[in-house]
């Protein structure tokens, strides 16, 4: 089992509540990457506890409210662990996101500024025919986590940015563990420059169509190759 590395702040006193705690807990949890293994990722109370400064009561009832959310399951005589999803699950999240982000992208294209809409291009500056992105797996798919975010994040939506922030870990996840194939890597910088181009050029339809093909691409990867991806 692998004992997951969280990033969490310590709560101070005054604030040492469960709702407090089951926002900590929830945010921590988001920022995992808790496919990155096959192993169970579990959680520790006590260490989490005292990680939080806050005593185990509240600390219960916030695992009582992650688990009600579907982010955690207590397994008897076992502990605390991270739910991930099956493989149809995933696909089927992928697929909602696909649809989300493409209403991102239609919003983008009616709404957004040049400029934000430019600086899109930032994050794949360091990449070209030179400097491959298979040759920087890591560097790059640090970028194209936070590309497929920005562009949610430019909707200025916040109905798509919460219904995507329920979706983040497992696609994330997913997204991380399947950039490094190497026909996943060469079709990846191409998809993101045609849809940059799009949402420049304010033509809504092909910028909602790139977008959702882009991401329903990898909902048929992760279909048809989902059992190969921890070998």
């Amino acid at each position: 089992m692998a004992e997951a590395d969280i990033a969490i702040v310590r709560i101070a006193p005054e604030s040492s509540f469960k709702n407090k705690a089951y926002d900590a807990l929830k945010e921590a949890i988001l920022k995992m990457d808790i496919y990155s293994t096959p192993e169970p990722v579990m959680l520790d109370e006590r260490a989490l506890s005292e990680r939080l400064g806050v005593s185990r009561t509240p600390i219960r009832e916030a695992i009582a409210m992650l688990e009600q959310d579907g982010f955690v399951k207590t397994v008897p005589r076992r502990g605390i662990m991270v739910v991930r999803r099956t493989k149809s699950e995933i696909v089927d999240m992928i697929r909602a996101w696909a649809a989300l982000e493409s209403m991102a992208a239609r919003l983008i294209t009616t709404t957004a500024r040049k400029k934000d809409i430019t600086a899109l291009r930032d994050f794949f500056k360091d990449f070209s025919k030179d400097r491959l992105p298979e040759d920087h797996v890591e560097e790059y798919s640090r970028a194209n986590i936070a590309f497929h975010q920005a562009l949610i994040s430019l909707s200025e939506s916040p109905v798509l940015v919460d219904l995507t922030n329920d979706l983040l870990l497992h696609v994330r996840g997913y997204r991380q563990l399947t950039i490094g194939r190497k026909d996943r890597t060469a079709t990846s910088l191409p998809e993101h420059l045609g849809i940059i181009e799009a949402l420049e050029a304010r033509d809504t339809e092909l910028a909602e169509k790139r977008a959702r093909d882009h991401t329903l691409g990898l909902a048929a990867y992760v279909e048809a190759h989902g059992q190969e991806l921890f070998t």
